[in-house]
């Protein structure tokens, strides 16, 4: 019989006339990472409030561990999406804190604080105050005080938003390594790469659970598969392509562009290639090449959203020539080593930098490697300590108000108001910005419109949820139509969907000529960049478009499938540095520098552990993979040059 130690049968949740969760029903076994995602309102922070007995359901049947929620409290883990730390607080201040009021005696909780601080890296900082942590760092110290009463469950809504590529990837691990010794997960998040790494998906839609299913039976229910397409006509290419969506013969389904290439979704991988070669000689479109791959969990959700109608209408942008903008292709933001000192501290380190008209460029590093400090110098927030910086053509006056007029800026926290109505806050910006009052009304009702807020503009800002905050605080940042856009961090927990939006939104700016330095965790949306640099502790390491940075990665990914997927990896932890094996869901990704040599010694290893591998393949490389190896080997270089 299976070991379900979640059980839920009809669950239902009213708030007066608002049915948030509508009769879903669902299962988790002891041990399973069991993922939760849909859109910003689906429902999943409601069925985590119920699970977790902080509320009460309206009606069905929900057992933990054989019992009512709120009996089963005890053996509950529960991370809210805002942090529940004391920031005044300490590391362990916190531990002890949390262990207190799960009554966890004296002896038990020292043991477990060295175990769950030394699984997180986090042994060396017991005496940090927990308001100087990074995002990642927050994260990690929230789940150990989760983990201090060893629960049998534990409940993550939105763990790691905000959180950077390698501090999620060390967290995820860490997930799998509690899964393994028995501790069941449930979990949310908005980014679709990272829930590929759960046993199993819940798709979540307007309160219901559509699907459940393992990645595998959601890629093969979905029966498409995936060009990826390349060409330097791509605006032209996307058009000619979307436009054969309606011609029942050629069996492509959906068109995304993502920096330099297209995604195809296809019914037929072969006819489809044939098709779109066809379609390129007819328009005379240049073609790099064409590449089949797995469709992805984002293509899943997407899909099925659209399918139930779900998919939210895109607006283009209203414009009026505000702003005259500047030549396509030349330079609009540049950086000549650019530095900037805190005390003794160098958040940046010679920076060199060229965005042009026209170009979404990705600046992207780890928390704290100076991606924010660089973007507040070139708006003009920061004054460098030196180097020269060029905007818009202007070398001198960088502060004057008419030169911010040109320039829009989306902060990594909230710019809007919170105490003031939706439509307040943009009538502000308008102000600010200068936007003509004869303009003010379009603007204004192209967001609300944009972010589905029609009927509420006069609801206050703070009661939004933040991915709908984030929608809102795009739309200010560009009603002046903007010829140079810097975003930090603009869909940082936002829903697929509306991510969708905002990056049709930015091309759209970006084909008119705004130049556009976007900053972002989730680099699968990284990948929607023209070109991109990455930064590692205040320096520009390399730079690139997506194909170029991944076609330089040395050595090989490899997926590996064994029978025993966590003694896999600890073994491998053991012979190779760590950053270079990770679990995803069932199977390992493993990067090896010397595949034909290395790969026999890893069977051999197997074999004498006893354990067995069911299927071993070469795979490409991802940009987030690409990103933890070009960070890793900087580090490691920059230790090997210490000593």
């Amino acid at each position: 019989m299976t070991n379900f130690v979640i059980q839920v049968e009809g669950l239902n949740k009213r708030y007066g006339k608002l049915v948030a969760v509508k009769g879903i029903d669902f299962a988790v076994k002891q041990g399973e990472i069991f993922g939760l995602i849909g859109p910003d309102g689906a429902g999943k922070t409601t069925t985590f409030h119920i699970l977790g007995g902080v509320m009460e359901a309206s009606a069905g049947k929900i057992q933990i561990l054989g019992k009512p929620p709120r009996d089963a409290r005890l053996y509950i883990g529960y991370l809210t999406q805002q942090f529940s730390l004391y920031l005044d607080l300490s590391i362990d201040e916190n531990l002890r804190y949390s262990a207190g009021l799960r009554e966890v005696p004296e002896k038990i909780f020292v043991q477990r604080r060295n175990k769950y601080l030394r699984l997180m890296s986090l042994e060396k900082f017991g005496d940090r105050l927990a308001g100087r942590l990074s995002g990642g760092m927050k994260q990690k110290l929230a789940l150990c005080c989760a983990l201090i009463s060893q629960p049998e469950i534990l409940l993550l809504d939105e763990p790691t938003t905000g959180v950077d590529p390698v501090s999620r990837r060390e967290f995820w691990d860490v997930l799998a390594a509690i899964a393994a010794e028995g501790v069941t997960v449930v979990v949310a998040t908005p980014y679709l790469d990272e829930a590929e790494r759960c046993d199993r998906i819940a798709l979540m839609y307007e309160g219901q659970i559509q699907q459940i299913g393992t990645l595998f039976q959601l890629r093969e229910s979905l029966g498409l598969q995936r060009l990826e397409v390349r060409t330097d006509r791509i605006e032209a290419a996307e058009q000619v392509l979307h436009e054969a969506i309606n011609n029942t013969q050629t069996s492509i389904v959906d068109v995304q562009t993502f920096g330099d290439r297209l995604d195809v979704l296809v019914k037929d991988a072969l006819a489809a290639t044939a098709t779109v070669e066809k379609i390129f000689a007819q328009k005379q479109l240049p073609l790099d090449n064409i590449q089949t791959a797995d469709a992805t969990l984002e293509n899943v959700f997407v899909i099925r959203l659209r399918a139930s109608g779900n998919d939210p209408e895109f607006i283009s942008f209203p414009r009026s020539r505000l702003n005259n903008g500047g030549v396509r292709g030349e330079i609009a933001i540049g950086a000549n080593q650019l530095r900037k000192v805190f005390g003794d501290f160098q958040a940046v380190k010679g920076v060199d930098l060229e965005i042009r008209y026209g170009e979404i460029y990705g600046l992207l590093g780890a928390n704290g490697a100076g991606k924010t400090t660089t973007i507040k110098i070139l708006c003009g927030l920061l004054e460098p300590t030196s180097g020269k910086i060029s905007l818009a053509g202007q070398t001198q006056n960088l502060r004057s108000s008419a030169l911010r007029k040109r320039i829009g800026y989306m902060s990594q926290k909230f710019t809007l108001y919170d105490d003031l109505t939706i439509i307040q806050n943009l009538e502000f910006y308008c102000g600010v910005y200068g936007v003509p009052r004869q303009l003010r009304r379009g603007k204004i009702d192209w967001v609300l419109a944009t972010c589905g807020l029609v009927g509420r503009e006069n609801m206050l800002t703070g009661q939004l949820p933040g991915g709908w905050k984030q929608r809102v605080a795009f739309g200010a940042s560009v009603m002046h139509e903007p010829e140079i856009l810097f975003l930090d961090e603009p869909t940082s927990g936002v829903d697929p969907l509306a991510r969708r939006q905002f990056w049709r939104l930015i091309n759209e700016f970006a084909r008119s000529g705004t130049a556009v330095l976007v900053t972002t965790h989730y680099l699968e949306e990284a990948e929607q960049c023209n070109r991109m640099g990455f930064m590692v502790a205040g320096e520009i390491v390399v730079q690139g478009s997506p194909s170029e940075i991944k076609a330089a990665q040395p050595g090989q990914l490899i997926e590996i499938v064994t029978d025993k997927t966590q003694d896999a990896s600890n073994l491998l932890k053991t012979q190779l540095a760590p950053w270079r094996v990770s679990i995803f869901g069932d199977r390992l990704h493993l990067v090896l520098d010397h595949p034909n040599s290395d790969i026999p010694l890893i069977r051999s290893i197997f074999q004498t552990n006893d354990i067995n591998i069911h299927s071993l393949r070469p795979i490409p490389f991802s940009l987030e993979d690409s990103f933890i190896g070009i960070v890793q080997r900087t580090e490691e270089q920059e230790d090997k040059e210490d000593k």
